[in-house]
């Protein structure tokens, strides 16, 4: 782009004086107006850009736009109630200006050479219509202006419009400053079309990057834009509509577009995807000359298709089944933890968006393994099991099965917690009907030796050193994990299905299957919960350490464990506050991501559940609770004996019951140890890289520590090595994973990016209720909390927890509940495990339920027929 405008001061460009590198002087909207204009065979309406040096004159030159905006900075997300305000004096200020003499010059000159008008006057901000942030519908535009003075007119509401409350709250949730964006206009003829519309070169329902989807109306586009016409609307693939669906209308009308004209727009869009290398949102309008586009922008909302292997087949469809619904844990990874993740795991492992996903085509295309794998994988996340079979249903979609079975195809483990999948096809060996509970304690003794091997040999490594030897300790850890003996224990674990069902279908008892497959203490999750209640009797008798506790915040980088010290009893409560860390320190919320802070990093993370406990329990609840969970189990178990042994063929069954209660009560515990070791060991890790890292920072070679969180373990490992700084790489990985957290987590995805839903059965639910998953039978009626975060979890005795998924560091918010709500989840997926050990009613993979269910509304929670209702809204 040349220094100087088409007019001398640069305040006015042409579209072919501006090129990609303008983002700055032209805004999104213009500098993608310029590139359309130059692609063969897209018509763009003639136009120019008021550059962002004439929107700057204005700001720099008014100090009461520089106060307000001064008070719109200072605005966060815990204050949107002032946000709109705040953003009004902008605007008003903006206003009160008007546009200077030497740009309203330039402007009614680049207007008198372009001829009459009517013109079209479009906002085009600096960060508006970029990969990871559309700002679409955020800044105003404005249609049939016809004189100079009302083409000026509407430059300064453009200018203005930077300021609406819908494009402030766009900026700050996505983490925009709002003083380091500036407005470009662009001005444009305007076309009097014959239809005009939207086209999407992928399905915006589906993702799916082999349809396009085009909307139309007779006319000018705003009346489809502002809601005020429904459109026709087409969907296009490989050169032919597959389906259209008109619009209604009173009496004979002629259809916006032709089928013809849908696949020659279709065919438009996917030049204009390919000139831009992504989906497109495409404005569109169609007048006698043909079609003219008059902006396109990405789709923003898609979902990232993951890069395939090396040596998959470079033509044939993938299938990625989420990590995150099988871990429960759906929040973004950063690319360290991805990384880490990738090295432990044995499955075939993709990424994309922040998330983990599994290759399964080659399981699926397996006939032999196929049922196992989504059977497997369905018990974690029933809904990633019906998408799946959706898939293997559709004639020709996947590919003939390879000709000999790999490794990665005789595992449905989507990670280093898992099942290694079946026995036949491990070789491993049941475990013996008999085992002794001695196996479990030798187990966990293996996982302590080896974990006290790994602190004393990774002491005083740095450098490549210490990155390759924590590489070559991934197996160490694998070994644990995944061994034959682990294997047997945790396929015996699984009988915990079969008890339930067993007992349900002799019975009619829905509740004695979570009853006796409860693990009480020896389940290393539930020993934490229970750790967390004596922590608050070593509180509770200190007045002093409630208080202080309760006005507690870390925003000023107070040391909690020291701040106890200077209060009456504050001794006490840090010795037991130390000793809780020592055990369970290393855990927090989505510890599967080597990255996460930790509890012992970051413990004023556990204080509103401690100060919960204190004010909800006395003393010693975690005994009792020990005591009435004994109790509770003993009872149930002379019951269920004593009605099977009534049963025709009742000694038989009673006999079968006992043997899988012994299993499952032996066993299923050391489920929730693996990860307890795994999460262990990646403390370490992360411990000794950010000591690394710390000397890096100290060398220069890094801002900051926690910026290794953004390589991947390779970068990392050449960071180490040549000591050359990567900031421009981990700028821009920051930048992406911030824009990755609003994502949702498709369960399935597969390589033409569409997203895959499995749909539940909502027989016996009620009109208007939610279904879902029945995980821990018994129904409750409470006061929903919603919570998207432990550190969200307010809540009260009879509560009932609405959340997107729980892992090992919400157990302790269990103690408290009435029941609980999720997004994601199965039988065996961490909720549901720590519902039925406490008694809550309990549905999972509810869709959508932290939108549809308000913080405060009455709900009743079904647990054992799976839907949730609506009582009353808050």
């Amino acid at each position: 782009m040349r220094g100087d405008g088409e007019f001398g001061m640069g305040y006015v460009l042409g579209f072919e004086e501006v090129d990609r590198n303008a983002m700055e002087s032209a805004g999104g909207k213009g500098v993608n107006l310029a590139e359309l204009s130059r692609v063969d065979g897209v018509s763009v309406p003639h136009g120019f850009c008021i550059t962002t040096a004439a929107f700057q004159q204005v700001i720099g030159d008014s100090a009461d736009v520089l106060a307000a905006l001064d008070r719109l900075s200072l605005v966060t997300q815990d204050g949107e109630d002032r946000l709109s305000p705040a953003a009004a004096d902008v605007r008003a200020a903006v206003l009160r200006h008007p546009v200077p003499d030497d740009v309203a010059s330039e402007i009614v000159d680049a207007l008198r050479v372009r001829g009459c008008g009517p013109w079209a006057v479009r906002s085009s901000a600096t960060a508006e219509d970029l990969p990871s942030t559309s700002f679409a519908g955020q800044h105003d535009s404005y249609l049939g202006m016809t004189g100079h003075a009302d083409v000026l007119e509407h430059v300064r509401r453009c200018w203005a419009s930077l300021f609406t409350a819908r494009a402030a709250a766009y900026r700050l949730r996505n983490g925009i400053d709002h003083r380091g964006v500036r407005m470009a206009v662009v001005v444009q003829r305007m076309v009097s079309p014959a239809a005009s519309g939207v086209m999407f070169t992928a399905d915006p329902v589906s993702s799916d990057r082999t349809l396009t989807s085009i909307d139309a109306v007779h006319g000018l586009g705003d009346r489809l834009v502002s809601g005020r016409a429904t459109p026709d609307t087409f969907t296009v693939r490989g050169g032919a509509v597959i389906t259209k669906s008109p619009a209604f209308r009173r009496g004979p009308a002629a259809p916006t577009l032709t089928d013809g004209q849908a696949v020659a727009l279709a065919t438009l869009g996917r030049r204009i995807e390919a000139h831009f290398g992504r989906p497109q949102d495409i404005e569109w309008c169609r007048d006698a000359g043909g079609f003219h586009v008059v902006q396109s922008r990405p789709i923003t909302t898609l979902f990232p298709i993951p890069e395939p292997a090396d040596d998959d087949d470079p033509g044939g469809k993938r299938v990625y089944a989420s990590v995150g619904h099988q871990q429960g844990m759906t929040d973004a990874f950063a690319p360290l933890g991805i990384s880490v993740w990738q090295m432990t795991s044995r499955a075939p492992m993709r990424h994309a968006g922040g998330r983990l996903f599994v290759d399964v085509t080659r399981m699926l295309t397996d006939p032999d393994r196929r049922d196992g794998v989504i059977d497997a994988l369905g018990t974690s996340d029933p809904r990633t099991g019906d998408a799946l079979r959706a898939l293997i249903h559709r004639d020709g979609f996947l590919p003939q099965p390879p000709p000999s079975t790999t490794p990665e195809s005789r595992t449905a483990s989507t990670g280093p917690t898992e099942s290694t999948g079946p026995t036949e096809s491990t070789g491993v060996i049941p475990v013996a009907e008999d085992a002794e509970p001695d196996v479990i304690a030798d187990l966990i003794a293996d996982c302590e030796a080896s974990l006290a091997v790994l602190n004393r040999d990774i002491r005083g490594r740095s450098g490549t050193d210490l990155i390759d030897f924590i590489a070559d300790d991934i197996p160490e850890l694998q070994r644990v994990l995944f061994s034959p003996r682990t294997a047997q224990v945790v396929d015996a674990a699984m009988d915990s299905v079969t008890l339930s069902d067993n007992l349900r279908e002799w019975l009619g008892d829905e509740k004695a299957g979570g009853i006796l497959s409860q693990s009480g203490p020896q389940n290393i999750t539930v020993e934490m919960a229970h750790a967390l209640l004596d922590l608050a009797d070593a509180i509770r008798p200190h007045p002093s350490v409630v208080a202080m506790l309760e006005e507690f915040s870390a925003d000023d980088s107070a040391d909690l464990l020291a701040e106890l010290a200077a209060v009456p009893g504050g001794d006490e409560a840090r010795d037991a506050l130390g000793g809780f860390l020592d055990r369970f320190g290393m855990r927090c919320a989505g510890e599967i991501d080597i990255t996460k802070s930790r509890w012992v990093e970051q413990p004023d993370v556990l204080l509103p559940m401690i100060l919960a406990n204190v004010r909800r329990f006395s003393s010693g609840e975690a005994a009792r609770r020990s005591e009435q969970t004994r109790r509770d189990i003993e009872a149930k178990e002379r019951e269920v004996r004593a009605r099977l042994h009534a049963l025709p063929d009742g000694d038989r069954k009673a006999d079968e019951v006992d043997r899988m209660i012994g299993r499952v009560r032996t066993f299923s515990g050391y489920r929730e140890y693996l990860k307890y070791a795994m999460v262990n060991r990646y403390f370490v890790y992360k411990q000794a890289l950010l000591r690394e890292a710390g000397g890096l920072t100290h060398a220069g070679v890094l801002d900051e520590a926690e910026d290794i969180f953004f390589l991947r373990y390779d970068e990392l490992r050449e960071l180490v090595r040549t000591r050359e700084p990567k900031t421009g790489l981990i700028d821009r990985r920051r930048a992406e994973f911030r824009s990755y957290r609003d994502l949702s987590t498709p369960r399935v995805l597969t390589s033409d990016g569409e997203i895959v839903t499995g749909r539940r059965s909502r027989k016996g639910a009620p009109d208007g209720a939610l279904a879902g998953v029945p995980v821990s039978a018994g129904t409750v009626e409470g006061r929903a909390r919603v919570a998207l975060s432990v550190a969200d979890a307010d809540l009260e005795s009879g509560d009932v927890l609405v959340t997107a998924y729980t892992d090992p560091s919400w157990t302790p918010v269990f103690v408290g509940i009435a029941g609980l709500v999720t997004e994601v989840g199965g039988v065996l997926t961490h909720g549901a495990v720590i519902a039925r050990e406490y008694g809550l009613p309990a549905v999972v993979g509810v869709d959508g339920a932290t939108r549809h269910i308000h913080d405060g509304d009455r709900i009743r929670v079904n647990g054992t027929e799976g839907y949730v209702e609506i009582l009353a809204e808050n």
